[in-house]
């Protein structure tokens, strides 16, 4: 890649103000982008942890426990050998 575009290429305006400027606003969008990032993963997990009821755990439990009562009656109980 001999052809490939380096950064020393570019011409040189001779005035750094501009890049100095270009580069604050590169790094505040940055930063606005984390924080917004930040901010809906919070959303996120608000949302997970208010739609997730405390009896959503017992009802998880009550079906592996019917489950596992179903697979006994057609496979067999495995503990019963």
């Amino acid at each position: 890649m001999a052809d490939s575009f380096a950064p020393r290429d570019l011409p040189r305006s001779g005035d750094d103000d501009d890049m100095l400027e270009l580069n604050k606003d590169l790094e505040r969008m940055t930063e606005d982008v984390e924080n917004m990032t930040v901010q809906l993963t919070w959303m996120a997990y608000d949302m997970v942890a208010l739609r997730t009821g405390p009896e959503l755990g017992a009802s998880i439990r009550k079906l592996e426990e019917a489950y596992r009562n179903c697979r006994a009656a057609v496979c067999g109980d495995p503990d019963q050998e």
